[in-house]
């Protein structure tokens, strides 16, 4: 136990601190999960974000947050690419 009254106070904000991120954490994992199961676009993007706000508050690194948005980012929907005609340049040349 801490015998300080700093050393009280740091225990203190340990718990406080510790609650907040095991939340973040847990509510990460879920949307994880979630993202995988329903695979929409609105799941994923949620996801996503809460990888990049768990990297900002330093609970992940940022090289597995850059991870899980590659393999979330897999499982977005195909989306039909049209590929823009390419016009004709008239030649100046004369």
């Amino acid at each position: 136990m801490p015998v300080t009254k700093t050393a009280k106070r740091a225990l203190r904000a340990s718990y406080r601190k510790t609650i907040v991120n095991k939340l973040i954490k847990s509510k990460l994992e879920i949307g994880i999960r979630l993202a995988k199961k329903q695979k929409t676009q609105k799941a994923i993007f949620a996801a996503i974000s809460l990888a990049d706000r768990a990297v900002k508050k330093k609970l992940i690194h940022k090289n597995k947050a850059a991870r899980i948005k590659s393999r979330l980012s897999k499982l977005l929907p195909k989306q039909k690419a049209s590929k823009p005609k390419a016009k004709k340049r008239k030649s100046s040349k004369k």
